[in-house]
Formats: structure tokens, sequence, C-alpha cells
């Protein structure tokens, strides 16, 4: 007989019976996909960091990254700071003597980034040229050295280990340990480093999108700019210095000064004393009659350089470059100054010699056109010969 308000005896069992079994089952449910999320994180170990580092649909191109980059001047701090970047007091002295104030080296510093990065503090490339990274305004690179100082610079001026670790890992989380590892930071760089790093690019020598982007935060970072522009300012004094060697004092014009910092961003130096004492004596015991062919044997031998199959970065160029510099020939439009460095130029191209001297022509182009105030270099045309508007050759 059940009594009112209870559940019969056999009811409560069966419902005991049930709510045991329905917990069992949601404990082996659980069992069984703890044990499948335990399997699973191996893999996801192994994929997340390739879906982390997987490129875009499209890389953006170097003039896209140009629009945006920060650009090379004497820019604000990122919290607004008005001309930030410090200037060493003697540094500044001497190079007013070759008519470099604050404004001009800066001007000086633009114009270098230009042909360089497109005008950028940053600009990260990879090992198409065979120095595994070139970066910055000058395009310090592994492959020569230059850049292991630059990097060190950063590192230092942070004097505290947890400072640095701190900043870095906010910049480079992902490559920011090899970068600055010991043997990324020796010269040259050592085997594991080459290898890491090559590992970031593609087989066209192309970083990868995550390597872009952590070397453009580093070099654009304030601290950054500030060791490139330290960098920068010294390259200026050994500019300095070898203007006074080439050049009596008093006859430094800001052609000369142009025309020697974009010889020694590439090129590390002027002619040897030698070469250039030998050149001046052959153009002083010149006759007049040889002036002119003289210079433009100079133009064909850069014409025929740049037809060559191994020369890169002049194929839109050389054949505007070689009519303009004849016009300019034509119309008596070179002056004393411009030939004598047009032949310092045509000394120097010719010991270009980075990948077997692939870089030969393109080294004179941006020569010329500093020399000559026209020239194209890498499809940028600056000025044109007035041609038979200008006056007539006395």
């Amino acid at each position: 007989m059940s009594v009112p308000g209870r559940t019969p005896f056999y009811s409560r069992k069966r419902e005991s019976i049930l709510k045991l079994s329905l917990r069992h089952r949601r404990q082996g449910l659980f069992d069984v996909t703890r044990r499948a999320i335990r399997r699973l994180l191996p893999v996801l170990g192994l994929l997340l960091p390739s879906l982390a580092l997987a490129a875009p649909a499209r890389a953006q191109t170097v003039e896209e990254i140009a629009q945006t980059c920060r650009r090379v001047g004497d820019v604000p701090s990122r919290e607004g700071a008005p001309q930030f970047i410090r200037i060493d007091a003697d540094a500044a002295a001497q190079l007013a003597q070759i008519g470099l104030d604050r404004a001009a080296i800066f001007d000086r510093m633009a114009e270098t980034a230009v042909p360089e990065t497109l005008g950028c503090w940053a600009m990260p490339t990879g090992n198409f040229d065979s120095q595994l990274i070139s970066v910055g305004m000058s395009q310090w690179n592994y492959g020569t050295g230059s850049l292991q100082p630059v990097l060190a610079a950063w590192r230092d001026g942070f004097r505290s280990r947890r400072r640095f670790h701190r900043a870095l890992a906010a910049l480079a989380p992902t490559y920011g340990a090899l970068l600055f590892s010991r043997d990324c930071l020796a010269v040259p760089v050592r085997e594991p480093c080459r290898a890491g790093i090559l590992t970031a690019q593609d087989e066209a020598g192309r970083l990868n999108p995550v390597m872009t982007a952590e070397l453009t935060a580093l070099f654009e970072s304030d601290a950054m700019l500030q060791v490139q522009a330290d960098a920068y300012v010294r390259l200026l004094l050994f500019v300095r210095g070898e203007l006074l060697r080439v050049f009596p004092p008093g006859q430094i014009t800001i052609r000369k000064v142009r025309w020697a910092i974009d010889t020694i961003v590439q090129q590390r130096q002027l002619p040897p004393d030698e070469d250039i004492a030998r050149l001046r004596a052959k153009l002083a015991a010149m006759p007049a009659a040889e002036r002119w062919p003289r210079l433009r044997a100079i133009f064909a031998w850069y014409e025929a350089l740049a037809r060559t199959i191994d020369q890169d970065g002049i194929v839109r160029d050389y054949q505007w470059n070689v009519e303009q510099w004849s016009c300019l020939i034509d119309w008596g439009l070179i002056d004393p100054e411009q030939y004598e460095l047009l032949h310092l130029t045509f000394l120097r191209s010719r010991t270009a010699i980075g990948n077997s001297g692939r870089w030969q022509a393109l080294t004179f182009s941006r020569r010329g056109r500093i020399i000559l105030g026209v020239g194209s270099v890498g499809g940028r045309r600056e000025g044109e010969c007035p041609g038979p508007h200008a006056a007539t050759r006395g």
C-alpha cells in the first residue's frame, strides 16, 4: 500500500540506479575527453608555431611598406618630443667644417636612405644579395659585419640585462633571441646563426612576415633611431676625414660631400692615394682634344656593363642615363669638378666586388646622378638635360 506523497520503493531504487548510471557515463565521457586533449597537445605544439608564422595571402610590396614606414629625418619621438635625437657637440663642430649643420646632417641622412630603404628607418631585406639580413637607413648587414655593432649598441644602451630583455621581448618576441645571440653578433656570423636566419627566408631570400615585422619594430623604435643616428654621424666624421685626404682644404663642396657619403656607404672608402695620384697625373697630361672622348668612353663602359647578363638594379635606368649624360657633354654642361668626380667614380665603381661585381653599374648610376644632378636610379628620375634650350658650349 502506497503512502501519499512518497515514491514507491521500487521507483526510488530504479531512480537511484539511473542516476548512478548517468554519473558513470558523464565520468567516462570526461575521461575520454581528457585523454583526447592530452594526446592532442603535442600535435598542437607543432602546429601552432606554423600557424603563427604563416604568411599572409599577399605580402606588402616595398613601395607599400614605404608609404607607411617611419621616415628618416629629424622626427619627433613616439611620445611627441621634438628633435629628440641627440648629436654629439664635438661631432657637430667637426661636421660644420664641411658645411653640415643639424638640418644638413638629417638631409644627408634622408638622402642616403632613399636608394637604400626608400627613405625608411628600417626596411629589412633578406639574403637576396648574400648579406643574410640588411636593415636600417644605411642597410647595415650581417654579411659585411656592419649590422653587429648597431645591434650591440642598442643592447648596451639599456645598461641593464633585465631592461634589454624586456624591450626585446616587446619588439621581437620570436626572433629577438636569435638576432642578438653570440653566434649572430660574431663577425663573421657563425653557422648556427646563418642557418637560423635562413629558415626565416624563402628561396629567393625574402624574409618571412614575422621576421620583417620584428626587425621593423626594432629599427623604428626611438632607442634604435638614436643608435642609427649615432652610427651615421660616425660615418660622416669618417667622410670628413676622407674628403680632407682627397681634396685640398677650402675645396670641399656640398656636391663632394654627397658624393663621398654615397661612395663610403656602399664601398667603405674613397679611392686610395696611389690611384688618385695616378689618375690626376693622366688627366693633367691629357690633350684637350681627348677630354670629352675620354668621358664618353666611361659612359660607354657603363652602358656596356649594364647590358651584360649579371648586372642588376639597372635595367630601367641605364639607357636614359647614357642619353641624358651624353646630352650634357654635347651642351657643355659638365664643369671641371664634375669631370674629375666622374673619373674618380669610374675608379671606385670598378672595385665594387659584392656578388663578384654584380652591382658595379648600379654604383656608377648612383654616383653619376649625384655628380651631374641628372640621372635615374631604381626607375626614379631626377633632373633632365636642357638640350637645345641650354646655352651653347663655348
